[in-house]
């Protein structure tokens, strides 16, 4: 049976744990705060939306939607604001023609995930983590304070991906499997209430009614479409925005292969290259390279040196993400332009690129499974005559 691992994490936000690959889908610290501070923010969208009205997202590595979501959340904040640059609202614009158009390509392995994206709580207020459903001591022991929201996900996000998703994958309502999740007390504090209500409500529409339960239909259908302030919100602004979203279940390696499509941004969320090596490679980079616009940039939390050096080789101008905030470097950043690059890797950066530690995972054909890939680049590191990246750092820090 299908089983979630969910937590609060310390900005109100639902974390998932993955014991299979015994590491984490979100920081602890708060998983949507990851969101915006490791991907939306260093995007710099605000420049790009001055001069673009067409952007084209791939979000590698989907999960339950955070960065795709915190996206748009972000662009209808702002949306907003140029709205009433134009001494006009979403209420009295006209919609004859299309503002913006958003696409966005989101690839995940896990289908679940994908369905649960919309329903997943993204604010807790004030609740003490003190403990998890499960065990794992390095997270219980970084979830010892209470829940501090940071940033807010519109409801009316959440609406809109549920519709775009019911579109894409219609079996939706059929998969037991999944709706299974949806009914289980276990994860019922980590789903949003009304959303699963709107879902049900979909649901049920196709089917055939008894009296009474065409009435309960009709009084969810005034609620939704005529109450509901958020669920009115989204109906508007898709009649302003043009947004396609396609959600695919696969390999991403053989998902981009077939892909036609060039990005103006690509979110490249996967789990840790020690863990899933086969979205690190130089070789998957060398593919992402040939997807991203000349303007465009590949966002990533990592800041590992074999990643680095990957993107290096694979043709990238490669740089850090800076969180003025906490006045600290978190994540790469790589681009086509030089330009794009604020932040620069360092000289220290550099020096561990070119250690063991910057030997890069590689997977010609882009078919090895994980396994294979680790086995490969442990011999790689093994045969190496370069310095240990232990050696460069005692070197490094004794010269300075």
């Amino acid at each position: 049976m299908y089983e979630l691992f969910p937590y609060f994490t310390n900005d109100g936000s639902v974390g998932l744990y993955s014991p299979k690959d015994d590491d984490i889908y979100h920081s602890t610290y708060g998983a949507l705060s990851e969101a915006y501070e490791k991907f939306i923010l260093p995007a710099n969208l605000n420049e790009f939306l001055k001069t673009h009205n067409e952007i084209k997202i791939l979000d590698i590595c989907f999960g339950i939607g955070y960065n795709s979501k915190s996206f748009l959340n972000y662009f209808f904040e702002n949306f907003d604001k140029k709205l009433s640059a134009l001494n006009t609202t979403i209420d009295t614009i006209g919609t004859d023609n299309k503002l913006n158009k958003i696409f966005i390509k989101a690839v995940d392995t896990d289908k679940n995930l994908m369905f649960l994206s919309p329903f997943i709580k993204s604010e807790n207020k004030n609740i003490f983590n003190n403990k998890i459903n499960f065990s794992h001591e390095k997270i219980s022991k970084l979830l010892k304070k209470r829940t501090k929201p940071k940033y807010k996900l519109k409801k009316f996000i959440n609406m809109i991906f549920l519709k775009k998703i019911i579109k894409n994958h219609p079996e939706i309502f059929d998969d037991s499997e999944f709706n299974l999740i949806l009914k289980s007390k276990k994860y019922r504090q980590f789903l949003d209430a009304d959303i699963c209500r709107l879902y049900a409500f979909y649901k049920n529409r196709g089917y055939v009614y008894t009296p009474l339960r065409r009435l309960s239909a009709f009084l969810h259908n005034i609620y939704y479409r005529y109450i509901s302030t958020s669920y009115k919100k989204a109906a508007k602004y898709l009649k302003l925005v043009d947004f396609i979203f396609e959600g695919e279940i696969g390999d991403a390696r053989k998902i981009i292969l077939d892909d036609n499509n060039t990005y103006n941004f690509i979110f490249l969320d996967a789990f840790t290259p020690a863990k899933c090596p086969c979205l690190w490679t130089v070789d998957f980079f060398k593919e992402l390279h040939k997807h991203l616009d000349d303007n465009g940039m590949i966002l990533t939390y990592s800041n590992s040196a074999a990643v680095r050096n990957a993107f290096i080789q694979a043709g990238f101008w490669t740089g850090k993400i800076y969180n003025k905030e906490n006045d600290k470097f978190m994540g790469t950043i790589a681009a086509k332009k030089l330009e794009l690059i604020k932040f620069g890797l360092s000289e220290y950066d550099l020096g561990l690129i070119k250690t063991k530690a910057g030997i890069v995972y590689r997977d010609k054909d882009l078919s090895l499974d994980n396994r294979a890939i680790i086995m490969a680049h442990d011999k790689e590191v093994a045969t190496s005559t370069l310095i240990s990246s232990s050696k460069f750092i005692k070197t490094f820090r004794g010269s300075n």
